[in-house]
């Protein structure tokens, strides 16, 4: 048996904060997690020091494209690898490699590439390396509307479709997580009920619904709103639209992009109002050219161009972005949000959107080892994953 004892000057479980802490862990579990004067050491326990540093779960991204130069839905076999090893540098231990809009036999192929991936990965033991793992696949479109687009390829958006969704199912194989749809759109509350049957959480977004539109897709089993406020019609106090439900609902999470681009601080601040900590996700939305220089990257089947670390297409909208969760979870602190909150809106409440709360997102016994040390400004100084027999130090 592999066994390490870790000491914390604190630990995020993320639902409390513990003071002096200590951490157990029996190959690559949490067996047990609290004060360290309250946890006994079985005999050859190695024991790490990390009381420079707090001890938090590592992040969950739902939402993320790429990363490191690669793309999720690219050609070569180590895209996903690639975009698992850069992001976990920044504290992500589990991802859920999300789509774009594409042909449906470009969507499906690499659904198919993808899950192959994903095949691979839990087939191995261990890693020397931090990487997140793949914890599925988000389909974005192409079930969105051509009015919301976004840089989703108008010629790929497609009515909703039972067809198509049991062709992209069936190519996903067992790693189908989230589809993201219009609900407004002809068709669409069959593809949630669908959806919902084979086991996806089925999210609003690139949508121009009303709030009646929205309502009702909700009442049908929609559950999560995709960064929220963009691709999105907007808010009036007379016609408030999506946004209306998604804000009032309390069974939606709401996912947000919080790079200080894609949406401006005080739309943050009424968001986390509205919604509450509990029912708040942070998301990267991030591309291949996340941890990159600017310059011109891959998104899908098209190319974007960053400059100043902002991603868009030709025409000049917001595609995606660089973002990476430590730095999202350091937007919503600055923004007035505790340390502990912030760091729950990446862990716990995206596991438990995908139903793994008691294996992810959280520091409790019986969990996954998939750990993060945060120095005092919340960045990252070492990561450790339920696959990897120590700590790895982040060189900076």
């Amino acid at each position: 048996m592999s066994r390490i004892a870790i000491r914390a000057r604190s630990l995020l479980t993320p639902t409390e904060e513990i003071p002096d802490a200590m951490l157990l862990v029996e190959d690559g579990r949490i067996a047990a997690a609290g004060k360290r004067e309250a946890i006994e050491l079985p005999a050859g326990t190695r024991e790490y020091d990390g009381r420079p540093w707090t001890l938090a779960p590592g992040f969950i991204d739902i939402h993320i494209h790429g990363a490191g130069g690669c793309d999720v839905m690219g050609p070569g076999a180590e895209a996903l690898a690639q975009t698992a090893r850069t992001v976990a540098r920044f504290g992500t231990t589990a991802m859920v490699a999300t789509t774009v809009t594409a042909s449906p036999d470009d969507t499906c192929w690499s659904l198919e590439r993808i899950a192959r991936a994903a095949e691979r990965q839990a087939a191995r033991p261990d890693e020397a390396t931090p990487a997140a793992e793949l914890l599925g696949i988000h389909f974005e479109g192409p079930f969105i509307s051509p009015a919301r687009g976004g840089v989703h390829p108008r010629e790929w958006i497609a009515r909703p479709s039972s067809a198509l969704l049991g062709r992209m199912l069936e190519a996903a194989g067992k790693w189908g997580r989230i589809l993201t749809l219009a609900p407004e759109l002809d068709g669409a509350l069959e593809l949630v009920e669908q959806g919902r049957k084979a086991g996806l959480v089925v999210a609003i977004g690139h949508t121009d619904a009303s709030y009646e539109e929205a309502v009702r897709a909700i009442e049908r089993g929609a559950c999560h709103a995709v960064h929220v406020f963009n691709a999105m019609r907007p808010f009036s106090h007379r016609g408030t639209g999506v946004l209306g439900a998604i804000l009032t609902r309390g069974e939606v999470t709401a996912e947000v992009i919080a790079d200080g681009v894609h949406v401006d601080g005080a739309a943050l601040q009424i968001l986390l109002a509205a919604k509450g900590i509990g029912q708040t996700i942070l998301v990267s939305d991030g591309t291949a050219a996340t941890a990159m220089p600017d310059g011109t990257y891959r998104l899908g089947t098209f190319e974007v161009r960053v400059l100043g670390g902002v991603c868009r297409d030709g025409e000049g909208r917001l595609a995606g972005s660089t973002l990476t969760l430590d730095r999202a979870v350091r937007q919503m602190v600055a923004l007035g949000a505790r340390p502990l909150d912030a760091v729950r809106m990446a862990t716990l409440n995206p596991a438990r959107r995908l139903g793994l709360e008691t294996r992810k997102g959280i520091l409790a016994a019986g969990a996954d080892a998939d750990l993060i040390f945060l120095d005092d400004r919340l960045f990252v100084a070492a990561v450790m994953t339920s696959r990897m027999p120590e700590p790895q130090r982040i060189q900076a």
